[in-house]
């Protein structure tokens, strides 16, 4: 199997759907072993586990933070994911393949006529996901202690300067900020209060004007860096004594770079998420240790705050798309509600505990 994707599609072949994915969950679809099965789907892509691989499907959607609707755009975001990946991953991140049409049926790789670009990866052990492992109380302080000199060693060397400093303007927060509060507009009622969302605007206001010196001090410094981006427990995996950071944010310089306080802030947030605010603590006291960056924790409850709240919307994205069964559409709200809440406990604004 090939890591060449070669040039993306322009013959007029329609952009991928869920019956072309469907198309590709048998063995025979793939030129290895491919037994175990398994479809994951988030608001942006399809993810197909088989044997011993991953695949990942772009799906062709414009949610404004993201534009995967030409076949161009989505080639190039698997250039990317893989490039970017492979920073913190080189063995996991293999390369990008072909869905091709093959005699009358959809394979991945191999000759044929090519269909849709996809990610390959080596499939990471379940049992060895964070949140797997938190929900077993398997994580311990020394475990958490690793993450975070790992992280302290990627952000030390992660690119900086121009091209990246300017993302950790006053300006820029509060255009990300801007844009997340529109983004929810069309779930406020269903997974966040109106009240809530108008306190967390009015404090968000208050921060940045507040702490404008604090911000531009940090570019300054060199704190702003061209990190991860989405590093939450689910985009980390343990496998023996190795710790994957998977699943890079590769779609939006803008996100992606950011003040490091911001990646700290976001898994130590997702710590508090699954009830463990002793790992998040323990977390954020090795990351200031081996970094040296005790400034950082001034910053901490506004980037949780902000992080909470991006998690609220992501998961508040899916029921948008009108394809959740009523039982999967009220784990959804349940989910992004309770983000929201920790988003408002952050920033010290009353919310409200149950449905709206």
């Amino acid at each position: 199997m090939h890591a060449e994707a070669g040039p993306p599609h322009t013959d007029g072949a329609a952009p991928p759907t869920a019956e072309l994915v469907a198309s590709l969950l048998r063995p025979d679809a793939f030129s290895h072993p491919a037994d175990h099965l398994e479809l994951h789907e988030t608001h942006i892509s399809w993810v197909i586990l088989a044997g011993p691989f991953a695949y990942k499907i772009k799906k062709p959607v414009n949610l404004g933070f993201l534009d995967f609707t030409t076949p161009e755009r989505r080639a190039q975001d698997c250039d990317d994911e893989v490039r970017l990946n492979r920073r913190l991953c080189p063995d996991v991140y293999l390369g990008v393949l072909q869905i091709v049409e093959r005699n009358g049926g959809h394979h991945v790789g191999g000759v044929g006529r090519p269909i849709e670009p996809v990610v390959w990866m080596r499939r990471l052990p379940e049992q060895g996901m964070l949140p797997s492992l938190l929900r077993r109380g398997a994580v311990s302080p020394a475990l958490v202690q690793q993450i975070a000199h790992r992280l302290a060693a990627f952000h030390d060397a992660a690119t900086t300067g121009p091209g990246v400093d300017e993302y950790g303007s006053p300006a820029t927060i509060r255009a990300n900020w801007d844009e997340n509060i529109a983004q929810t507009g069309p779930v406020v009622g269903r997974t966040l209060d109106a009240a809530m969302q108008a306190g967390l605007v009015a404090y968000v206001g208050r921060f940045l004007a507040e702490q404008r010196d604090l911000l531009e001090r940090r570019v300054t410094a060199g704190r702003i860096r061209e990190g991860h981006g989405d590093l939450h427990a689910a985009s980390i995996c343990v496998e023996g004594e190795r710790i994957h950071l998977f699943d890079c944010l590769e779609f939006a310089p803008r996100f992606r770079c950011s003040d490091v306080a911001a990646e700290v802030a976001f898994l130590a947030m997702d710590f508090d998420h699954f009830g463990r605010p002793d790992l998040g603590n323990a977390f954020v006291d090795a990351y200031v240790q081996a970094s040296g960056d005790g400034e950082l924790r001034l910053l901490l409850p506004f980037y949780r705050t902000y992080r909470a709240y991006v998690r609220g919307k992501v998961a508040s994205l899916r029921l948008l798309e009108g394809e959740l069964s009523d039982a999967q559409a009220a784990a959804v709200v349940a989910d992004a509600r309770a983000y929201f809440a920790l988003a408002c406990r952050y920033a010290g604004v009353s919310f409200a505990p149950g449905p709206p």
